[in-house]
């Protein structure tokens, strides 16, 4: 028995201009009838930007969904025809100022695969060269620079709680773990 899900119609609910969202009526393997509520989202990229003194540039940003200001990587989407490693250039000069000399792809992963499409490609950047922000929406940003050995603690404490930041932290941790 398959364990794949047949799509048997699709009601769009809401179109915008970061996300779509529709209902889908499925069938189920087992062949009970059943709907899926879905959120489209382009591919975005996360950034863990990486000083010569291996300190962590963070941002903090006020995140409206929630009420309070989160302490997070870099991140953002990827406009239409733009590559990946392109969107991390054009994000690190909007959030943080910089544009990184090498950059390095360390995975990917969905965010919420119950209910949304949106797949983070995953980067470390490194080689920072301070460049004029370029962004028009910046002034709500703050940039934090964190010792990479203090990540751990802030994510245990919870002061780093998204999981894009905490997902490319532990792949960039993984990675040196490795060598």
């Amino acid at each position: 028995m398959s364990n794949i899900e047949r799509m048997i119609s699709r009601e769009e609910t809401y179109r915008g201009r970061a996300i779509n969202l529709h209902v889908d009526t499925v069938d189920k393997p087992d062949g009970e009838r059943t709907t899926r509520e879905v959120v489209e989202h382009s591919p975005c990229v996360v950034v863990v930007p990486l000083d010569e003194h291996d300190n962590v540039l963070l941002v903090r940003q006020f995140r409206y969904p929630i009420g309070q200001p989160l302490l997070e990587l870099p991140a953002g989407g990827i406009d239409d025809g733009e590559q990946p490693e392109d969107a991390v250039r054009r994000e690190l000069q909007e959030e943080i100022g910089y544009l990184p000399q090498k950059i390095e792809r360390m995975g990917g992963f969905y965010s919420v695969p119950g209910y949304g499409t949106e797949y983070l490609h995953c980067y470390l950047a490194r080689d920072l060269v301070p460049h004029q922000l370029i962004a028009e929406d910046t002034a709500g940003i703050e940039v934090i620079t964190v010792p990479l050995r203090q990540i751990s603690k802030l994510i245990a404490s919870g002061e780093i709680c998204d999981a894009k930041s905490i997902a490319a932290l532990s792949l960039l941790r993984l990675q040196q773990e490795e060598k």
